[in-house]
């Protein structure tokens, strides 16, 4: 659980650079390409990059504390954080009338043309959901007050020790050290997601650079370049095969103007992430494990599996793909529900069918739907249901969500390959990772 600690503390960004307009991020055999070759938005994502990251350790710092002072007043209360939690969110008023229509009227554009009374529900679900996270603020704010805090070494200054104190909250001290340990997920990712938007922007500029000259070259135009290098191709007419084939053809002129690039990549986290004894889809022997931490009520991640799977298949033996659980239940109340049904499915060898079925129909897991679906796939009903209420199968999906968490999910889908954590949830994106671990 993350709390958010709106109140503007003591910490200040440690963090300057001299910009570099000139700096090169990439080259070819045509051209060099440096910030300048940046859009707008690129260039202003690179050069606060600094800024960026220091703002992230400022918030991260920001929810340790919160979290203390929560933990703190649970104990004194004899309560626990979550009952802490439930009683201040239940505080948050539900949205009116007014203000449902008002939200509506206001992002009208890209709520996909769809009729209020569509999107009634979801638009109350998120307002009630801001409305409770900023009685949580108000509340966490409250509480300073109860028990001090005092401030210690900038969590963005320069050569920080890992003894060193940050901030103290009432009794509890925290050091650089349990910060940098707690945050190491979630700074990586913060690294790595300011490395991700500069990169696209970049080969975006590239490709479309390369793209002119390759057109020149052949005597043609660039709008005909497209159309026989990728329009011309597609047969299926999908986002997938589109995006496939435009990375095809980026590849090829990477291949042809020896592209070569300078910008750096942070060093991934490599864990050792077990498959347990979860199910396994290919074979056991595959050099390279994917691992997807998924919930059968969410709908990212039903529209990732049969994208995953099919990435997996195209490798062969050489990809097996392991499913373990990570019901979010706070959001996806039959979810839990779902998995352990999954698993009961499991029991009578019908996982990956009865899995389908889930995915098929997040808007229908209720415990009558589950035996139903059992039903229709031929499983014995009666074990069935009794697998429903085993706790062995419940403390299994616990252990899941145990290890999810300490890997570093915190939704889903969560999906690593070799310890990798993938970045980009998409075909490309487990292509690449992939790829990349069987050239280790």
């Amino acid at each position: 659980m993350k709390f958010i600690f709106a109140a503007a503390l003591f910490l200040s960004c440690a963090y300057t650079f001299a910009q570099k307009p000139d700096e090169i991020l990439a080259t070819s055999n045509v051209a060099n390409y440096t910030v300048q070759s940046l859009s707008a938005e690129g260039r202003k994502i690179y050069e606060n990059r600094d800024k960026l990251l220091a703002d992230a350790r400022t918030r991260l710092l920001s929810e340790m504390i919160a979290e203390t002072l929560i933990d703190f007043e649970a104990k004194a209360q004899g309560r626990t954080v979550e009952q802490l939690l439930t009683a201040e969110r239940s505080k948050a008023a539900a949205p009116t009338q007014s203000q449902l229509q008002a939200f509506y009227d206001e992002n009208r554009s890209s709520l996909a043309n769809k009729t209020f009374d569509e999107v009634r529900d979801k638009i109350a679900e998120y307002l009630r959901a801001e409305a409770e996270q900023k009685a949580v603020e108000t509340y966490v704010q409250g509480l300073q007050a109860k028990y001090k805090f005092a401030a210690g070494k900038d969590v963005n200054a320069f050569g920080l020790k890992p003894t060193e104190m940050l901030v103290t909250v009432g009794t509890k001290a925290i050091t650089v050290q349990e910060f940098e340990d707690k945050n190491k997920f979630a700074l990586y990712d913060a690294r790595a997601e300011i490395y991700d938007e500069v990169r696209s922007d970049l080969e975006s500029s590239i490709f479309s650079a390369l793209a002119a000259e390759e057109a020149k070259t052949r005597g043609t135009d660039l709008s005909s370049l497209i159309g026989t290098e990728i329009t011309d191709k597609l047969r299926e007419y999908t986002d997938e095969e589109r995006a496939g084939l435009e990375r095809a053809f980026l590849n090829r002129l990477y291949t042809k103007y020896s592209v070569k690039f300078l910008l750096k990549e942070p060093e991934p986290l490599v864990q050792n992430v077990s498959i347990d004894d979860d199910p396994v889809l290919g074979s056991t022997a595959a050099p390279v494990t994917v691992v997807m931490f998924t919930d059968y009520q969410c709908p990212a991640c039903s529209k990732t599996h049969p994208v995953l799977k099919k990435v997996v298949a195209e490798f062969g033996d050489k990809v097996r793909l392991v499913l373990r659980d990570f019901p979010l239940q706070k959001i996806h109340p039959n979810s839990f529900q779902a998995a352990i049904a999954a698993n009961a499915a499991r029991a009578q060898g019908k996982f990956a069918e009865y899995i389908e079925v889930l995915y098929r129909n997040q808007d229908a897991l209720d415990r009558a739907s589950l035996v139903k679906y059992a039903a229709d796939l031929g499983l014995n009903t009666k074990k069935f249901e009794l697998d429903l209420s085993d706790e062995k199968l419940a403390a299994e999906i616990r252990k899941d969500i145990a290890d999810g968490t300490s890997y570093g999910a915190s939704g889903t889908p969560t999906i690593f390959v070799n310890g990798v954590k993938v970045r980009r949830i998409s075909a490309d994106g487990f292509r690449t990772a992939i790829e990349r671990a069987l050239k280790k």
